[in-house]
């Protein structure tokens, strides 16, 4: 077959079903995979193959749904199928907003989430070669319900059958289709608008284009992917199992990048994580998203990382959380119950056990006391504190901000400080300590007689 120029790209993805066997509140496509929306993962995946213009299908009965496609792509991605009449009556839904692109449109599902730009790449390699249409199929390992691909020849297909009306031979093709294609947008929409719904749902089935085609003398042609990529999400226990899929496919990745897991599959990853080879990631640690780990650093077992940077060689956890914001430095060590948020942690500096650091910035080298708190919030607004470099923070030391503390300055431990430090300067703040002699005898002694009065009571 002649390769054809490369021509225009566009998307639309189907996002209108109200998926009640979720059982929840929040819309079926906006349950994360990996913390990022499932629509994402789709809106991701058609931006990487290059698709100039995203058109998503919602329902009419999802307000949430439009609302999340409009704060990523703008009310122009925007179709709404009302009522829902089957994919055909969705992608036809898609139509007025396509009409003034010329080129090839994909066909893709908001529910299929780890569905790859690299896994559909190969629909556009066959549109390229001459085929008019381009079906996405799967072997599956148990056929089941899925629609059977009946092929002619190595690529060639001739129709789309359902399981339902298959005969005992097509029922044992494991050759099966995932709904995802791509076509011309012109021969795409008039092949739907001549799609019937004489059939026991009355609905209108995208399938239903294969034959049409066929019958129009078009040629349709299959590229496969694997089953894993064309999953998709109908309920609760199927997201957990494709949010399974993605961990391990993003552990897999990140170790044959030279990452170091000691029980990789106690490690939970975000769909954005970010570690170089070199890291060293202990059991049970927690990416949410948002985080980029350099080369060199470790990050210890039972610790949560969120929107952080944690720099070449520092040390993190054990039971550590870094929150947004958090940028450790170089060298830096973060320790067993320390919490760091929006605070930047200069290079070589401590915070090795039972602190708060939040709103501010740690300069290099300097050592934060166990029990330190960097008391930042009144109750309405948020206040930094700063300690310089080299700087000492005795244990149990309250920093009231806004507050300086100076390069080369100790804190006294057991101090509340709430006036700037110098450089180089002591600052102490407790009261004077009071004793009175035998106090502790005579309380013991009245607490017993108290207790002897209420048991004879």
């Amino acid at each position: 077959m002649t390769t054809k120029p490369a021509t225009a790209r566009a998307a639309v993805i189907l996002a209108a079903g109200k998926g009640e066997r979720m059982k929840s509140p929040t819309p079926k496509v906006l349950h994360p995979i990996g913390g990022r929306a499932m629509l994402d993962h789709a809106i991701d995946a058609a931006q990487a193959l290059g698709c100039a213009r995203v058109v998503v299908v919602v329902g009419d009965h999802s307000p949430a749904v439009r609302a999340h496609v409009a704060g990523r792509l703008g009310e122009g991605a925007i179709a709404v199928q009302d009522p829902p009449l089957g994919t055909g009556h969705a992608v036809l839904a898609a139509r007025e907003a396509l009409a003034d692109f010329d080129g090839d449109v994909l066909i893709s599902y908001a529910d299929v989430p780890l569905l790859t730009a690299e896994a559909v790449a190969p629909l556009f390699a066959l549109r390229a070669a001459g085929a008019d249409l381009a079906v996405l199929g799967f072997e599956a390992a148990d056929p089941g319900a899925y629609g059977r691909l009946v092929l002619e020849g190595e690529d060639r297909l001739a129709r789309i059958v359902e399981a339902k009306d298959a005969s005992v031979a097509e029922r044992a093709i494991r050759a099966c289709n995932s709904g995802v294609l791509a076509a011309d947008r012109a021969l795409l929409f008039d092949l739907l608008a001549k799609v019937g719904n004489a059939n026991a749902k009355g609905e209108y089935y995208l399938t239903d284009v294969v034959g049409l085609a066929a019958e129009a003398g078009k040629t349709t042609r299959v590229a496969f992917a694997d089953e894993a990529d064309v999953a998709g999400v109908n309920s609760q226990a199927e997201l957990a199992v494709l949010e399974t899929a993605f961990q391990d496919r993003r552990r897999q990745a990140l170790m044959a990048a030279g990452v170091t897991m000691t029980a990789p599959l106690t490690v939970h990853l975000a769909w954005d994580t970010k570690v170089a080879g070199g890291v060293t990631v202990e059991p049970y640690v927690v990416f949410g998203p948002g985080v980029t780990v350099e080369a060199g650093a470790v990050i210890r077992a039972f610790s949560h990382l969120e929107g952080a940077v944690v720099r070449k060689g520092a040390i993190v956890g054990p039971y550590a959380r870094l929150r947004p914001g958090a940028d450790i430095g170089a060298g830096a060590h973060i320790g067993n119950f320390v919490e760091v948020k929006k605070v930047k942690v200069g290079a070589g500096a401590k915070a090795n056990h039972l602190s708060y650091l939040g709103d501010g910035s740690v300069g290099a080298g300097a050592n934060i006391g166990a029990g330190t708190i960097f008391c930042n919030y009144d109750g309405f607004d948020k206040f930094e504190t700063h300690i310089g470099e080299g700087a000492f923070i005795g244990s149990n030391t309250s920093l009231v901000a806004p507050i300086t503390i100076g390069k080369g300055a100790y804190t006294g431990s057991g101090s509340v400080l709430t006036r700037p430090v110098a450089s180089d300067a002591l600052a102490v703040e407790r009261g004077p300590q009071a004793e009175k002699p035998g106090w502790a005898a005579a309380f013991r002694e009245r607490k017993q007689r108290a207790k002897g009065v209420k048991a004879k009571s």
